[in-house]
């Protein structure tokens, strides 16, 4: 496994708030490039060491696989906090697309196996749910962009012969209690659009401080389409802000 680590060089000096980052790509394609853009605006915007994880992809390594080297990373910086320049008490989780629900699983995995306890979770536009039931994935049928007949396709591929459980979903976890905060985006015409809003909903209902964040008229990955444009900006400030504050 291969992470790639950056560090705020204009930054006071650390030790600094840790981020690790998961890259999208429906669980089967990604790398650390993937997320560059993500992972630069959490180190400039927040002051953050973030560590950002090449995990292995299916179909040819399904899961558990990328859960577990998502997961083994976090215990990795955990362990070596103090060489990489965090502080332990201010860990995050942060993901988009398929890294979402990977950066969901590992929160969910932390708290049930004991930690490293986590600050916080952001959630971008994250693929939760295998079941693929809620009406946005019918309603959106675009083949120009991740549409219903793309997330419906990812999860058998992802998944192999393994049954869906809690780390494979978290949509499927039953207990939402004891969760670290959560920010999650949201994007009005996305396939994966109620299934976020879903467990968004569960996490408040648990008790879980966590804000919904929904972009008007946006679809799936719009940010990676057009990073210039006022209305990625404008939702980069905010998820950034908020992970800003989380980790303060």
């Amino acid at each position: 496994m291969t992470v790639r680590i950056y560090r705020p060089t204009r930054a006071p000096a650390g030790p600094h708030p840790g981020v690790l980052y998961f890259h999208g790509g429906a669980l089967i394609s990604g790398d650390l490039d993937t997320g560059d853009g993500n992972c630069r605006d959490l180190c400039l915007a927040v002051g953050a060491v973030v560590v950002s994880v090449g995990y292995r992809l299916a179909p040819e390594h399904p899961y558990p696989a990328a859960f577990d080297d998502c997961y083994a990373a976090l215990l990795w910086s955990a362990a070596n906090a103090e060489h990489l320049g965090m502080d332990p008490t201010r860990l995050a989780v942060a993901g988009r697309s398929a890294g979402g629900a990977l950066a969901a699983a590992v929160a969910l995995a932390a708290r049930d196996r004991g930690g490293p306890r986590l600050a916080f979770q952001l959630l971008l536009v994250p693929a939760l749910d295998d079941r693929c039931v809620l009406p946005s994935v019918d309603e959106c049928a675009d083949d120009r962009i991740v549409d219903g007949r793309v997330v419906r396709g990812m999860r058998p591929l992802y998944l192999g012969s393994a049954t869906a459980d809690s780390y494979a979903a978290p949509a499927r976890a039953e207990d939402l209690t004891g969760l670290p905060p959560a920010y999650i985006e949201i994007c009005q015409a996305d396939a994966l659009r109620d299934e976020a809003l879903e467990y968004g909903l569960r996490l408040m209902a648990f008790g879980v401080h966590t804000e919904l964040h929904v972009v008007p008229g946006a679809f799936h990955l719009f940010e990676g389409y057009a990073p210039t444009t006022r209305l990625a900006r404008r939702a980069t400030a905010t998820w950034t802000s908020a992970v800003a504050s989380a980790l303060a």
